[in-house]
């Protein structure tokens, strides 16, 4: 094949994604290296590319003219990934920073000018920074393996004072790297292929999503202290060198089709760094440890539908070894029996025959059990529950996967009925975009709608993050941050640039949406809990300043994993999030209208039914006024429904607690609940939201014998987990806006029956930390809990701390439970404009959320 041919072959498969782009563009810099770059791949810098390169080797950037100067880089970064070329990954931001904030620091001014150069240096010169190979893989979630990247010098030579960085991205939990001790895991070594090149171990100071995301840390740097590599020679990079005794690096527990090892290239003594393109390393599931079942949470009678069953491993990766035989019921029916396979994904046809009612699918086999979410059947369903996610991440931004394999997580492994690959603007330029339009089109179907969206992302000051939603995806212009900085400034290029009917725009807590601005034709819905936590307090604001919005929920998670994903360390500590939507039938346009409608709730994953309604409205509508108001609902869980409250006005109105033995008189042998919860109000108004509360210690349990214990959120041993050693229980769990409960099983109880409760030391940590009160460290402390003041079966304590006060309780609880309850309340109240809404709470710790129903009043306009 002539070289003409190749380049145009490998030119082409570019257009898949980003990051596979990269991997390909590598192959591409194999070939440039080779022959003079003047005659290949070379692009010729144009008129306006070249003058401003020249200005800024004239002078540096300055607050005089780095608008003009950043709006040109933004221009030419979108042409150049267009035709191609890879975009550093923190360029984009830089963009923002510079045109969405005012003063921008002199450092942002520096950057801006190192990009110019660097996107002319790779532009005019493909070839000029070398290029990145990987070897190895696929890994295995979780254990131990060796990595070989080897870099190859360019058309520029590295002298004295150069080298590579070794960066490590902040989301992948890989071990931690480290070069003294080749003993020990994550043991990295360099070698180069030119014996006169010398190579010393220092470290540099890396920020960003490929070093400390929060604040700079120290990453292995090897430099170049004698000796040239010139162009051809290498650098072999061994992650996990097992030479002398290292067990290898620790591969992270995600399961992944591109996971990044991003190496960063120092030509010369100056602070500046080149982007390597990243390398597809493949990272897959390990073992089966579980199974789950998904299932649609409404069926017509006499309808047939689908049951997916999962096989997982302990970090819900799809399962690699064998998988068993499985038998699927629902209720007590046998419907199904699978023949032992290889494939962790199983899709049962049930054929319609069953009647009305609920049932709780059920699969066993090889020694697993598993469940799923509730199925209700009914003969003439007047609507049905479409579950989705609107909030998800993958490489192109912040995260770690490609968005092909965000699109397939979503239809296959978390069995979602809609979606929104809602990328952050701040790290996304236009050839990004054109794949998030291609894979609206690509992926969906009859059983799966996608919707084009992204991230809004800005700081609080300027309005905070919001999701934005798109009806469909053609043609579709986004109104990044780069260039509508503030809110008002999202809502007028919004409103110019689409049919209000086809946009949607939804704030979120962390990094909180400006509850006192809302456009009511744009913003229906705000999203109240994800894996950043539980923050129904965002949506009380929003409705307390007279918005008229409805409640929703997702992951925002970060690892191409939407609508399901094991519990993470960081910022990604709670149970997902998930949205529901009431629709009569799954289309694009049935759930684009009903989130208008605001017929939608919230959940922190699970899903559950629910039903709200008040006089017969349904949530998310405003009726005519009336005194009389009669509140129905029902909900459904996976679990025994714990407590419903009945919210008014952002007030409890009414409350049922299910579970709690209230009539209980004395200390008693049983089960019992030990909770823990914190808040995620933010101290100040307007700051973001309380850090994640992290309890870790033990519990020693007097006059009392500790049968068993059992945890609730407790799925991944990285941020939460229990450990019984006879009388003695050690915990850790983290709580935000949420409660996190562990289940004791106890006998011998007295009157003189405690628990000892010793806390250890922690910090709050939280994605969108609070700017005015900061994290604090939580200092270590005691609590006594006495089952002789056990009062309507409940004892509790306070923990008091800057600005808040914690929660420990433990009750005395029923062992079953319904899961399936009716509830009704009648209120009277002469005042227009009251609102209500539902949170029911199952006894997993799992939340759902109605939207509101208004009486009387008027919407905003």
């Amino acid at each position: 094949m002539k070289l003409t041919s190749i380049m145009e072959s490998l030119h082409s498969n570019l257009r898949t994604s980003k990051l596979k782009r990269k991997s390909v563009q590598v192959l591409l810099l194999i070939v440039l290296c080779a022959i003079p770059s003047t005659t290949l791949g070379a692009k010729e810098l144009s008129p306006e590319q070249q003058s401003l390169i020249d200005a800024v080797n004239a002078k540096p950037t300055d607050p005089s003219d780095y608008k003009e100067r950043t709006l040109a880089l933004w221009k030419w970064v979108n042409e150049f990934a267009l035709a191609g070329g890879y975009v550093p990954v923190n360029l984009t931001q830089s963009v923002s920073r510079m045109l969405a904030y005012p003063a921008p620091a002199q450092r942002q001014l520096g950057l801006i000018d190192h990009y110019i150069r660097e996107l002319g240096l790779v532009q005019s010169d493909p070839s000029a920074i070398g290029h990145l190979t990987a070897e190895g893989g696929p890994f295995v979630a979780g254990q131990y393996a060796t990595l070989i990247q080897t870099y190859t010098v360019g058309t520029n030579p590295i002298g004295p004072g150069g080298g590579v960085v070794i960066a490590r991205h902040f989301i992948p939990n890989t071990g931690w790297y480290q070069v003294d001790n080749p003993t020990e895991p994550n043991y990295i070594t360099v070698r180069s292929s030119n014996p006169d090149v010398v190579l010393v171990a220092e470290t540099y100071r890396m920020g960003g999503m490929h070093g400390g995301f929060r604040g700079a840390v120290s990453l292995p740097f090897f430099r170049v202290k004698s000796g040239t590599l010139n162009t051809g020679d290498s650098i072999t990079i061994t992650y996990g060198d097992t030479s002398q005794g290292s067990p290898g690096l620790r591969m992270t527990d995600i399961a992944c089709d591109l996971v990044p090892f991003p190496v960063y290239v120092a030509l010369d003594e100056t602070p500046a760094l080149y982007s390597l393109p990243l390398q597809p390393v493949e990272v897959r599931g390990t073992e089966i440890a579980g199974v789950h079942v998904f299932a649609p949470s409404i069926v017509k009678a006499g309808e047939p539908f689908e049951v997916s069953i999962r096989a997982q491993d302990r970090y819900y990766n799809r399962a690699t070894s064998a998988i068993p035989a499985w038998t699927l019921h629902l209720n007590d029916q046998l419907v199904a029996t699978v023949e032992a396979s290889n494939d962790p994904i199983t899709i049962v046809q049930i054929d319609g025959l069953i009647g009305a009612g609920v049932y709780w699918p059920k699969v066993s086999g090889g020694g697993f059990e598993g469940s799923g979410n509730p199925i209700l059947v009914e003969n003439e369903p007047e609507r049905y529950i479409y579950w989705g996610d609107t909030h998800g991440h993958s490489g192109f931004a912040e995260g770690i996967g490609s968005p092909q394999r965000l699109m397939q997580w979503a239809k296959e492994d978390a069995r979602l009925d809609f979606v929104s690959h809602s990328e952050h603007d701040i790290w996304m330029d236009d050839y990004e975009w054109n794949v998030l339009i291609e894979n609206v089109e690509k992926y969906s179907d009859s059983s799966f709608i996608a919707f084009l969206g992204y991230e809004w992302t800005i700081q609080n000051i300027q309005g905070g993050h919001h999701n934005v939603l798109f009806r469909t995806a053609e043609g579709r212009d986004r109104v990044p941050a780069q260039t509508h900085g503030t809110l008002s400034k999202l809502y007028q290029g919004l409103r110019s640039k689409h049919e209000l009917r086809d946009v949607i725009v939804i704030p979120h807590a962390h990094q909180p949406g400006d509850y006192r601005q809302s456009d009511p034709a744009l913003e229906p819905i705000v999203e109240i809990a994800s894996m950043h936590g539980t923050f129904e307090w965002f949506g009380r604001m929003y409705l307390r300043n007279g918005h008229q919005v409805g409640f929703t929920a997702a992951t925002d998670n970060h690892l191409a994993q939407p609508g399901y994903s094991s519990i993470r360390g960081s910022s990604l500590s709670q149970a997902n999030g998930l949205g529901a939507i009431l629709a009569k039938e799954k289309t694009r346009d049935q759930l684009f209208d009903a989130m208008k409608d605001l017929a939608t709730y919230a959940t922190t994953g699970e899903r559950m039914i629910l039903d709200f309604s008040l006089n017969g409205a349904r949530m998310g509508q405003r009726i005519p006024f009336a005194e009389e108001r009669s509140l129905q609902g029902r909900v459904i869980g996976n679990a025994p429904i714990d407590e419903i409250t009945i919210f008014k006005n952002g007030e409890p109105l009414w409350v049922q607690n299910y579970r709690t033995e209230k009539d209980l008189t004395g200390a008693e042998d049983g089960v019992y609940q030990l909770v823990f919860q914190s808040s995620s109000v933010p101290y100040h108004p307007y700051d973001n939201p309380r850090g994640r509360r992290h309890w870790r210690g033990t519990v020693e349990f007097h006059d009392a014998t500790l049968k068993d214990a059992k945890g609730f959120n407790f799925k991944n041993l990285n941020p939460h987990g229990i450990e019984q050693d006879g009388n003695i229980l050690r915990f850790q769990t983290s709580t935000r806006g949420n409660t996190s409960s562990i289940l004791l099983d106890l006998e011998g109880v007295s009157s003189a029956t405690k628990l000892v409760i010793e806390i250890a030391e922690s910090a709050e940590t939280g994605g969108g930390p609070p700017k005015v009160r900061r994290h604090q460290r939580v200092p270590e402390s005691t609590v006594e809990l006495d089952l002789n003041q056990l009062k309507d079966g409940v004892v509790q304590t306070t923990i008091d701390l800057v600005g808040y006060i914690d929660h420990i309780k433990l009750r005395r609880v029923r062992t079953d439970g319904a899961q399936d309850v009716r509830f009704n309340f009648t209120d009277r109240d002469h005042m227009h404009g009251d609102y209500y809404y539902v949170r029911a709470v199952q006894a997993n710790d799992a939340i759902a959320w109605s939207s509101p129903i208004w009486v009387g009043g008027f919407s905003p306009k």
